[in-house]
């Protein structure tokens, strides 16, 4: 496994724990982030790679009350 995948699929793991923990659905935080639900399931899966600004949408949208 190279670095980068096994640093995206690090991030897919932590993103999938803290939507969980925050109580979204992958649709709910696909909406709240501006984002399409199936990006998030990728993004979960390590299949792809979040820019800066999908990485802080991500953030606002899971501490969003």
């Amino acid at each position: 496994m190279t670095r980068r995948k096994g640093l995206t699929q690090a991030f897919g793991r932590t993103l999938r724990e803290a939507r969980a923990r925050a109580g979204l659905s992958q649709e709910r935080l696909a909406f709240r982030a501006g984002v399409h639900p199936t990006y998030v399931s990728q993004l979960e899966r390590g299949l792809k790679s979040p820019s800066l600004d999908v990485l802080a949408a991500l953030a606002k949208a899971l501490h969003q009350r």
